[in-house]
């Protein structure tokens, strides 16, 4: 029995890095659930808004990582879809307009919903999105992914999220995306390990390539670990609800994660890091959800 090879443009927006656009709007949302201002239309059109961002995203990275010749044969990941040739440049920058336009179009009912912050948001957010890999100065080759995914996929996603149903945003949201950002960072830390070699070559200068390998293993455990230790501090201080202490259940997850990181070189048990970050913090945002809700 023979089976049909995955969807391209499927594997192009790496399913596997998707749940870190969940996260951030389930903790937002729950908050606004919890305070009585829920409303599910909005929340719908946050997540359809997020889940496009995100693939646009990737989509974009995979056309100028193809371009910029840091995903050549060497590479141990996942197959890219441009730099294979089983998507043309030309229609990956087809795609790339057609999944932000779509963005754009959920974005234009919650400015109608929100107001023009969320105009504000949108805009900055696609932009960030777009000079990860790409523009004069693409920050993802200067060190920089880290930071910019902490603070868009952490604070603006999860914050920008509760924003949509009411102005007010509660000290639990700001915990909860400083959680899914740290998280969120160590996704794209684990990816950037496991590329390190063949991004050096091509000159992409990531935090993992500049700090090198040993290094950048304890930046991982580091980033997990401050993650998980977010969560009971933020209980006790009262940032967070103290229901929200269920989300620390799923931490002995982590504990492979970081043994693997500490001890691989080889694709496989890296690419399996990459996947299992993103459960943990997919599960890590729902049971925080479940803790401000209920």
């Amino acid at each position: 029995m023979t089976t049909s090879a995955p969807n391209p443009w499927v594997l192009a927006a790496r399913p596997a890095t998707l749940s870190a656009a969940i996260g951030p709007v389930l903790i937002g949302a729950a908050s606004a659930w919890r305070d009585n201002v829920f409303a599910f239309l909005p929340f719908v059109v946050v997540a359809f808004c997020a889940l496009t961002i995100q693939v646009g995203v990737n989509y974009a990275n995979d056309l100028a990582d193809a371009q910029k010749g840091a995903d050549t044969e060497a590479r141990i990941g996942p197959q890219r879809a441009v730099a294979s040739g089983v998507i043309s440049a030309t229609d990956m920058r087809r795609a790339i307009v057609i999944v932000f336009g779509l963005a754009g179009l959920g974005g234009l009912y919650l400015i109608w919903y929100a107001g023009w912050p969320i105009f504000v948001i949108g805009v900055v957010s696609i932009l960030a999105a777009l000079g990860y890999t790409n523009g004069p100065i693409p920050y993802g080759y200067y060190g920089l992914g880290e930071v910019f995914v902490f603070v868009f996929f952490g604070l603006v996603a999860t914050a920008g999220t509760r924003y949509v149903f009411d102005p007010s945003v509660p000290v639990a949201v700001w915990t909860g995306g400083v959680v899914m950002g740290l998280l969120a960072s160590a996704i794209l830390e684990a990816n950037n390990i496991r590329d390190m070699d063949t991004d050096e070559v091509a000159g992409k200068r990531t935090i993992a390539v500049v700090i090198g390998r040993h290094a950048a293993r304890r930046l991982y455990a580091a980033t997990v670990i401050s993650a998980m230790v977010m969560i009971p501090f933020g209980a006790v201080v009262g940032w967070l609800p103290a229901m929200c202490l269920i989300a620390v259940v799923v931490s002995p997850l982590a504990i492979p994660l970081i043994s693997t990181v500490n001890t691989e070189t080889t694709g496989p048990p890296l690419i399996g890091v990459l996947k299992g970050t993103a459960q943990l913090q997919l599960f890590v945002g729902l049971l925080l959800a479940l803790g401000i809700a209920f």
